[in-house]
């Protein structure tokens, strides 16, 4: 079944957007239209009557105006949505071969050369019906296309008469060609509408991405501005200060550099909680909102076990992260249609949670576990990158904090194992054999034993730690950027 609907969903090529199958759907449906002509009116109405030498014409008649129409019903749709320029000579000559064919078919009957049945009327108004489908959808106001319903009405009631067909006769053929070609028109404007309006609205979600972006970008920049204008600003003053002293061999140099490496120290701290504050997510508040992102774009988002009373704020905070970066991979890598979001905690004493899962030691096996599954794979080749980068995720939390380094790897990965292996975490992502992309992140948690943290103590190791890490890092990088950048302290 895959292999006769992969063409739809853009198989063997690049993957089809919701907004390009609405388009595609569309088209098909007008394409559908030359063959309903040709195949309702052109052979059961024609040939099949033994319509003889005259009923073959009246065939090939009907293909060509079949033919006309459906090649200006894809131009029309291209010019309505901005792709090329308005096909007016096409128009022309549809309108043409229409009038031409109403025309003929009402002097053919005037002649009796065509016997007054449901051939006869099938013929005229499928000919007038079909063509002002394709008029109208190429003509650029309201009132031109009601113009042309009622000037080929009553042009047609008018012929009738003229060609000496009984009053009531002409007022028929009015009234049905008015009735099929306004509804004829009326859907194939209105298709077309819908499909310029989904694209609209694709173009105003990617804006608003943009938008959301640069304000996050600005607000980072002006935090960043606030907390380091000042200190950097006394700083450039006392280091020009602290060398005109020392060039004149006063005292009060060291005194100056020594306020300047408070204040750097200082600027430091404040650096790292901006950037800590900009990292921190709330697991939650993520989860809700990507249930709420995915449904407005379309994609049924389950949540299963979404529990996270018993996360400590680390851990939520960095699986946050992980459900952001999954949700904005599947609204703008792929073309899903269902995404399941499992948040669970297992292992414990006696658990596999050993090196395949990426437990830490001392944490009893257990870990809490965050799978982000999608059936929305763009193609072969991001499935494979992205299977290779777990297997890197395997191999230990050194990695991370140097995913920027690793080629062919997207900043946004990298970052989470930076995230993740701040907790001893790991990340594991790769495509199924059924089509579908997994992203599982794995945080080990302290046992029951350890659960509880002891006051005073614990947190003076942690304080510790903190110290140690910092006296480690400093001379070298003290932070690293979502970007990889490395901000020298």
């Amino acid at each position: 079944m895959s292999r006769l609907t992969g063409w739809w969903h853009g198989r063997g090529g690049p993957a089809r957007s919701n907004m390009a199958k609405v388009e595609l759907y569309t088209r098909w449906t007008f394409h559908a239209f030359t063959g309903i002509e040709v195949g309702a009116i052109g052979i059961p109405q024609l040939l099949d009557g033994g319509g003889g030498q005259l009923g073959g014409w009246l065939f090939l008649l009907v293909i060509a105006h079949a033919t006309l129409s459906g090649a200006l019903l894809s131009l029309a749709m291209d010019w309505r949505l901005g792709r090329r320029e308005q096909p007016v000579r096409l128009i022309l000559g549809v309108s043409a071969l229409t009038g031409g064919g109403i025309i003929l078919v009402l002097a053919l009957r005037s002649t009796d050369s065509i016997p007054q049945d449901t051939r006869y009327a099938y013929l005229l108004v499928g000919i007038a019906g079909f063509g002002l489908a394709a008029i109208t959808l190429g003509l650029r106001t309201t009132a031109h296309r009601m113009y042309a319903a009622l000037g080929t009405a009553v042009s047609t009631a008018a012929m009738s008469l003229l060609l000496g067909l009984e009053w009531n006769n002409a007022a028929a053929n009015g009234i049905g060609v008015l009735a099929t070609g306004s509804a004829l028109g009326f859907s194939c404007v209105f298709s077309a509408w819908l499909v310029s309006v989904v694209w609209e609205l694709d173009e105003a979600r990617e804006l608003h991405t943009r938008l959301a972006i640069a304000e996050e970008r600005l607000r980072f920049g002006r935090d960043l501005h606030d907390v380091m204008g000042r200190n950097l600003a006394v700083i450039a003053l006392k280091s020009e200060l602290a060398v005109q002293l020392a060039e004149r061999d006063r005292p009060g140099a060291v005194t100056q550099m020594t306020e300047v490496q408070l204040i750097a120290q200082e600027s430091q701290r404040e650096v790292r909680e901006v950037v800590r504050g900009y990292r921190e997510a709330d697991l939650h508040t993520e989860l809700e909102g990507a249930r709420g992102v995915l449904k407005a774009a379309g994609i049924d988002c389950r949540i299963k076990g979404g529990d996270v009373a018993g996360l400590s704020a680390e851990v939520q905070s960095a699986l946050g992260w992980v459900v952001r970066e999954a949700t904005t991979n599947v609204l703008r890598h792929g073309d899903a249609r269902r995404c399941t979001v499992r948040l669970s905690q297992t292992g414990g004493p006696g658990a596999d949670g050993g090196p395949d899962g990426g437990s830490g030691g001392g944490s009893g096996g257990r870990e809490a576990v965050l799978t982000v599954e999608n059936d929305g794979v763009p193609d072969a080749g991001a499935g494979a990158r992205a299977g290779k980068g777990s297997g890197l995720a395997r191999r230990g939390s050194g990695l991370a904090g140097k995913g920027s380094g690793l080629p062919g790897k997207g900043s946004g990965l990298a970052g989470l194992r930076e995230r993740l292996a701040a907790l001893d975490g790991t990340l594991d992502a790769g495509s199924t054999a059924d089509g579908c992309f997994v992203l599982t992140a794995r945080v080990p948690l302290p046992g029951p034993a350890t659960g509880h943290v002891r006051p005073g103590s614990d947190k003076a190791d942690e304080a510790d730690e903190a110290g140690g890490a910092d006296e480690t890092e400093t001379g070298e990088t003290e932070t690293e950027t979502e970007t990889g950048e490395e901000v020298a302290v």
